[in-house]
């Protein structure tokens, strides 16, 4: 069932003099890098299926600022907190989501100093609300008998304690979910966050994200399942490197679940 998207910015619910239910933050990753779009339209495919009125800023997003505060650049940070935090109240938005742990940990944990306080989920979070409160059904059995292995982001798992929410979500594929023998709160991070990302990885005998692929591998995974577009390209990555990309497929759980549900 192919449909045409349905996405509406704040600038246009105003205009009606009405707010949406939730606004979508789309992330750097989300609105630029071509493989993250596809989560985005996956997510988006979602929350159409739902029938949630939802909201992204469109050209009015920036980034969070929280690849400049890892990289230790705080005056910048702050300069693009304040202008996302002016734009968000001045929106009087309550209800944030996102497919991004980064922009997740950041707006939720480092915008209220800086006088933004919101309520946010990552996407994982709401469409496991979604399930549960039965406006999103999944009863596709497109990965029925297939292994999935699920990588813990660092910035949901560890930095946020959430462990459950995409496990919960994955297990509506009914697919075989089995996991790494690092996994949840010893779960070994992929390699890009801390603006890692966009650095060449220092001396050493194997990248990061090698090595964590191979924890995947052990598995014998059919799918490694992710949450955050930065894991998903790094696992893919390392896919790449195993020469395994004929056989495992790196996926977003939206992407996952909009495929089980033909969205």
């Amino acid at each position: 069932m192919s449909q045409t998207l349905k996405v509406k910015t704040m600038a246009e619910f105003m205009a009606e003099g009405k707010q949406p239910e939730i606004l979508f933050w789309v992330g750097s990753a989300g609105s630029y890098d071509d493989r993250a779009k596809k989560i985005t339209k996956a997510f988006v495919k979602i929350l159409n299926a739902a029938d949630v009125d939802f909201a992204v800023l469109g050209q009015e997003e920036s980034s969070t600022g929280d690849i400049a505060k890892r990289a230790g650049n705080e005056f910048l940070f702050q300069m693009q907190a304040v202008m996302n935090i002016e734009l968000l109240n001045g929106y009087n938005i309550k209800k944030i989501v996102t497919c991004d742990p980064h922009s997740y940990n950041c707006i939720k944990n480092e915008y209220p100093s800086l006088g933004g306080t919101y309520e946010v989920h990552h996407h994982t979070q709401y469409i496991k609300t979604l399930i549960a409160s039965g406006r999103l059904k999944v009863t596709g059995d497109t990965y029925k008998g297939k292994r999935i292995t699920f990588h813990d982001p660092c910035y949901l798992g560890r930095a946020n304690n959430e462990y459950n929410a995409p496990r919960d979500v994955l297990q509506h594929t009914k697919a075989d979910l089995v996991e790494m023998k690092r996994y949840k709160s010893t779960a070994l991070c992929c390699g890009a966050g801390g603006a890692q990302m966009f650095k060449e990885p220092e001396k050493g005998d194997k990248d990061i994200n090698i090595l964590r692929t191979e924890d995947a591998l052990e598995t014998k995974p059919n799918i490694i399942a992710t949450g955050c577009p930065y894991c998903n390209t790094m696992m893919t990555d390392g896919i790449k490197a195993k020469e395994k990309e004929a056989e495992i497929q790196v996926l977003d759980i939206a992407e996952l679940i909009a495929n089980t549900e033909n969205l």
